[in-house]
């Protein structure tokens, strides 16, 4: 089992990489899927949060009548859903980071226990 194990890892590469090693690879890709999942769902929930009062205030406001077109409105809708994208998706690849390097610290405090 290991001999594949090699043979499959010295395909990607001439450096083979620890178990722990692969093990933070394999968080680090983890806390990115995560970002992206959390980063759109706080997307489409701006998303519709502002073009609901956007698209109400342009039909009804003389003055966002007069001086929102479909191109200001669609900027507004957008600005809106791209800035909670990336917030939500930094804060949670942080907190997702932070949790790996406590998880390391202990890990490394147990094996120099032992």
């Amino acid at each position: 089992m290991r001999d594949t194990w090699v043979q499959r890892r010295m395909n990607d590469s001439f450096l083979i990489a620890s178990p722990t090693e692969e093990e933070k690879i394999r968080r680090s890709k983890f806390c990115t899927q995560e970002g992206v999942r959390a980063g759109a769902k706080a997307a489409g929930i701006a998303g519709v949060a502002t073009a609901v009062p956007t698209l109400v205030a342009c039909r009804t406001l003389p003055w966002a009548k007069a001086n929102l077109n479909y191109t200001a409105q669609a900027l507004i809708i957008s600005a809106a859903s791209i800035a909670a994208y990336f917030i939500t998706a930094d804060k949670t690849i942080l907190n997702c980071a932070r949790k790996n390097a406590k998880f390391d610290r202990l890990a490394k405090a147990q094996l120099d226990k032992v």
